[in-house]
């Protein structure tokens, strides 16, 4: 399946359909149909042990995809790629630590600053340095297992966060701006999340195109180490960080991010994620 969190757009004449529901609501994407589920959000869905009913449905043009899970009550963000931490590392002069082989490594990231497809990116301030962080990320379900699979945008103020870095705690305001998901969570009997071509393109270039199967880590091993001595609830993100070539800071071109691009990150067999920077 195919969930979502839609609103239903408004009618050019101001107007909308007979009876809308709530304002974000969540659905099951069958097609070029979207199917209102019988729950108050998604992150209900993914806590039933049963599908809820189905309600009305919805032509896809006639409704607003936003983030599936708008408001996480956690995300966590791996390091899971070996390509993006060596090659990263020695654009600085340094070498993957023995520490990372070891076990997957996260960090946690700021739940209120979601951020949907479509949706308009602010620029952060304090920053001449914005990336694109090309991952894919699994939201847990009932029973602190994967629910299902999205897209994950791990914008970045490198500057920043070279900075906070020196210091030895972070990365935190060079990323608790915006995290970007969507635009479906795919569940895992459509989509695995072992094997799929990742690209992100700027402006209609391909920048970035890497392989979801050169991923250091299993997914169960990132699900045990989130969970290790502690819970997981409906809705908690994790993140695999980014694959390699996913971001500019590999590239070390100094093409960075201005106000007006758009960024489109694409995980074969989920879609494109696609955001404007304000």
């Amino acid at each position: 399946m195919r969930y979502c969190t839609f609103t239903l757009n408004a009618r050019p004449d101001g107007g909308g359909p007979a009876g809308p529901p709530p304002a974000a609501v969540p659905g099951r994407v069958e097609g070029d149909e979207v199917v209102r589920l019988q729950a108050p959000a998604l992150l209900d869905v993914l806590a039933m042990t049963r599908p809820p009913a189905d309600g009305p449905r919805y032509p896809l043009a006639d409704v607003t995809l936003l983030a599936p899970i708008p408001r996480p009550p956690s995300i966590r963000d791996f390091f899971a790629f070996e390509q993006h931490v060596a090659t990263a590392r020695a654009n600085r002069g340094s070498q993957v630590p023995k520490e990372w082989y070891e076990f997957p490594v996260f960090y946690f990231t700021n739940p209120a600053a979601v951020y949907g497809p479509e949706a308009e990116i602010p620029y952060p301030g304090g920053t001449e340095e914005l990336d694109y962080e090309l991952e894919i990320a699994a939201v847990i379900g009932a029973d602190a297992t994967i629910a299902g699979f999205t897209v994950m945008n791990d914008w970045s103020a490198r500057d920043i966060q070279r900075k906070e870095m020196r210091v030895g705690l972070g990365p935190a305001k060079a990323k608790d701006f915006a995290t970007s998901l969507g635009p479906v969570l795919v569940t895992p009997d459509e989509f695995d999340g072992t094997t799929a071509t990742m690209t992100a393109r700027v402006n209609g270039e391909e920048r970035s195109r890497g392989s979801l199967s050169d991923i250091h880590y299993s997914w169960q091993q990132i699900l045990d180490q989130a969970a290790r001595g502690t819970r997981l609830y409906p809705g908690d993100v994790l993140g695999s960080g980014t694959v390699g070539t996913g971001c500019i800071l590999e590239h070390d071109d100094g093409r960075w991010l201005a106000r007006g691009d758009v960024v489109e990150l694409e995980i074969e067999g989920i879609g494109i994620l696609r955001n404007r920077i304000a």
